[in-house]
């Protein structure tokens, strides 16, 4: 199976697209939060947060217990300016130097661009957002 890390925007429709192929963002996670860290900001991970339906997908793909959506808690929502700072800091550090995660470098910055496209819309209609994963 094959993991993504998505993007979840608060409410039903956002009216714009939010979907982004984070494969290698989710492939490549560990050697973003250690970058993060070291650039001094939120690694994207802690954006992270099971809501319902992330969970009902999860347990669809057949990697989840149905017994954890009886005990899941609310999503938590994080403001997109924040995960903002994340991905610009990510963006500026891996176009100075790509290689740093080996050959995915360019599909990472371009799934990062993508972020950074759908949190700017995020943040102008002041809506929220999360991370999510699938495994599919």
């Amino acid at each position: 199976m094959a993991a993504s890390m998505y993007i979840v925007v608060e409410g039903e429709d956002p009216g714009y697209d939010t979907f982004v192929n984070g494969r290698s963002l989710a492939r490549n996670e560990d050697a973003l939060e250690r970058l993060a860290l070291r650039l001094g900001v939120r690694p994207l991970i802690e954006f992270f947060s099971a809501d319902e339906n992330s969970m009902s997908l999860l347990i669809e793909e057949g990697a989840g217990n149905p017994d954890l959506m009886k005990r899941l808690p609310p999503p938590q929502w994080y403001s997109a300016g924040d995960g903002l700072a994340t991905i610009e800091a990510l963006l500026q550090a891996l176009r100075d130097e790509p290689q740093q995660l080996g050959t995915e470098g360019a599909q990472i910055v371009s799934e990062l661009d993508e972020y950074a496209q759908v949190l700017r819309k995020t943040e102008q209609t002041g809506l929220r957002w999360h991370l999510a994963v699938s495994w599919r």
